[in-house]
């Protein structure tokens, strides 16, 4: 049945950022689908909490606290998932964002940058990308099944103005997830997969400042950004649950080192 090939059940999966926005609705989703979902972020008082409401529920979960910069908790983290469950069956890196000091206003010297603070931005979005992906997908390697969902940006498919740490951090996951998949698949053949989702607009912490005026008015660059994206508006975090499910199911076992966009049309309008 097509509904089989969707489904995760009595599947493991990890999601790291899994108390953002975007995190949430991902942790949800694969909760939905049936599988035992494990949520990771600093907080682990937030990753409980989410956890104890799917549970209750009827769903099975599970919080971990755990910086995706800091090896040896993820190590911790790991060993905390196999001695519950047994495995890990797939992981999605939703952890990462800007930082207010890495952006870059439109009068400044772009020839004096924050460096210090672009460096963070990079590290966080692409070190924190690659780190749980040693860590969990070993698992994976050794079982000989997975799947592994990157996150992306729509900042790198067209230049953003401000965002420059974030777009470069962005862009290198992109490559990471295509040399990663390809690797990945010669030396363990196909029962691992590693795939990207580009998402565009939605309104997130770290970005709700440069959209959102205090008064919940756009901003002339939310405004520019609804101009251009043909269904006029920004997306909501659910719209991204179809993806997600369908890169981590069987319904996509023969893809890799794919990228699936979901951004309402923006990086394809010209704006004429």
């Amino acid at each position: 049945m097509i509904a089989n090939l969707f489904s995760l059940k009595n599947k493991v999966i990890v999601v790291t950022g899994g108390t953002g926005l975007l995190g949430t609705a991902f942790v949800n989703a694969i909760a939905n689908a049936n599988a035992t979902v494990v949520i990771i972020a600093r907080n682990e008082s937030n990753c409980q909490q989410i956890a104890d409401t799917i549970n209750c529920n009827e769903g099975h979960a599970m919080g971990i606290g755990a910086d995706v910069m800091n090896e040896k908790q993820l190590l911790l983290a790991k060993d905390k998932i196999i001695e519950k469950f047994g495995t890990i069956d797939g992981l999605v890196n939703a952890a990462g964002g800007n930082i207010p000091e890495a952006i870059i206003p439109a009068d400044a010297d772009i020839f004096n940058l924050n460096i210090e603070q672009i460096k963070k931005v990079m590290e966080l979005n692409c070190i924190g990308t690659i780190l749980p992906t040693q860590i969990f997908g070993r698992v994976m390697a050794k079982n000989g099944s997975g799947s592994i969902v990157n996150i992306s940006s729509i900042s790198t498919k067209t230049v953003l103005t401000k965002v420059l740490g974030y777009s470069i951090a962005k862009a290198a996951v992109d490559m990471y997830t295509k040399w990663m998949a390809v690797e990945v698949a010669n030396r363990y053949g196909d029962g691992i997969r590693i795939n990207t989702i580009v998402p565009g607009f939605f309104l997130a912490e770290q970005n709700k400042a440069l959209l959102i005026n205090t008064d919940n008015t756009l901003t002339q660059r939310g405004n520019n950004i609804i101009k251009n994206t043909p269904f006029k508006r920004f997306g909501n975090a659910t719209e991204l649950q179809g993806a997600l499910i369908y890169l981590l199911s069987d319904a996509s076992k023969f893809v890799t080192g794919s990228e699936i966009i979901v951004d309402g049309g923006f990086s394809k309008f010209s704006g004429v």
